[in-house]
């Protein structure tokens, strides 16, 4: 069925425009400037409409399985639709699910427990059409635990795996190679000092050596399923270097200005937190996102652990980077698609996927009016 929308503000790939766009049978049919007289056309009454949000690492997906510490949500398929109206409500389309394949303290950490369950979550509501919008696997690899073989091995080939991440959490190394800002984060989270130091020098004893296993393994499962990699938290150019060598295709929230500088000249492009941006730092002592925007290194940004952050980061980075309003939305649109490899969406282009996202923004707040997936209105 035909829809017109009407009195919009169409960001395109070059610039924002005053016009109409169609879409029919799931897919773009044509974009005009000026508006539509035709019956029936839906007035957007001067919202924007720009192409759905594609996030290649969100996080947010853990959050509903386990939304207390020690508490595991007993239904997994309910907790992963909550997640899925969390994500279109961000005006989201098509999103990567991360889901952690190993964990920080093999013996203690709750991911393995939710695992399988939020993989097999995922790929039930797909099988059962019953998301709002497109969901994919995004597997984080944490080498640092010596039972991540046996707990990616039954996930390696399956079908909606679009992104692996090669992760080195071990203390000392990439995003904690300053052993105080970790032990800050670790006492923030609830750990003693005592508590803490005790895990810090545990697993910096196992991590090394299970690092030095897992990588190869994990490049080597993933690149015979001609699944993309992405480096993790790249700190130095030497990382980086690793991960070109590794055959990364990504580097995903790298934590210096240095590491990003050194990606961007290796062609691997970069994927910045959104949380980042909004809060004007990072949490984890990190680089400024903004700092890379400045800098030209920053490719993409992900909403890691707050969905609601990409939009704002677009208007954020619009009025202190001073990025023009389409530049910033490819950020979040056309430069995630691309990386990973959607030819069909991203963009407002006539002919492909009809993922739309109309919303205003209330000063420096984004408001989501509607949610178009595939063609279709979900919001």
């Amino acid at each position: 069925m035909e829809t017109i929308l009407t009195n919009a503000r169409l960001v395109l790939p070059d610039r924002v425009v005053d016009g109409t766009l169609v879409h029919e049978d799931g897919l773009i049919r044509e974009i005009a400037e000026g508006r539509s007289a035709a019956a029936g056309a839906i007035d957007c009454e001067g919202d924007l409409v720009a192409p759905g949000l594609v996030e290649v690492h969100t996080d947010n997906l853990e959050k509903h399985f386990v939304p207390r510490p020690g508490v595991i949500w007993p239904n997994p398929l309910a907790a992963a639709l909550v997640h899925d109206i969390q994500m279109a409500g961000a005006g989201v389309t098509t999103v990567c699910d991360a889901v952690c394949a190993g964990g920080y303290d093999a013996d203690n950490d709750y991911r393995r427990a939710i695992f399988h369950d939020m993989v097999d979550a995922i790929e039930t509501g797909v099988a059962e059409n019953v998301f709002r919008i497109d969901h994919r696997l995004h597997l984080r690899c944490e080498l640092s635990d010596p039972q991540f073989p046996e707990d990616v091995a039954p996930h390696v080939g399956r079908p909606l795996v679009a992104l692996a991440s090669l992760m080195d959490h071990t203390p000392g190394q990439r995003q904690w190679r300053n052993l105080a800002d970790l032990r800050r984060f670790m006492t923030g989270e609830g750990l003693n000092v005592a508590d803490a130091d005790a895990l810090l020098e545990k697993r910096m004893r196992n991590g090394a050596e299970a690092v030095a296993e897992n990588w190869p393994l994990a490049v080597r499962l993933f690149r015979e399923q001609g699944v993309p990699l992405a480096s993790h938290d790249d700190t130095t150019a030497a990382d980086v270097a690793q991960s070109v060598a590794a055959g990364c295709a990504i580097s995903e929230f790298p934590t210096t200005l240095e590491a990003a500088r050194a990606a961007h000249d290796a062609g691997l492009p970069t994927v910045g937190g959104a949380p980042n941006v909004v809060r004007g730092g990072s949490h984890s002592g990190g680089v400024a996102i903004e700092e890379l925007a400045r800098a030209g290194v920053l490719d993409a940004l992900s909403s890691d652990y707050v969905p609601a952050s990409l939009l704002q980061a677009v208007e954020r980075l619009t009025r202190t980077v001073g990025m023009a309003l389409h530049d910033a939305f490819a950020l979040v649109t056309s430069r995630p698609a691309a990386m990973l490899g959607f030819a069909d969406r991203g963009r407002l282009a006539v002919g492909l996927r009809a993922d739309l996202v109309r919303l205003r923004f209330l000063k420096e707040t984004p408001v989501v009016r509607g949610l178009v997936s595939a063609g279709r209105s979900v919001l």
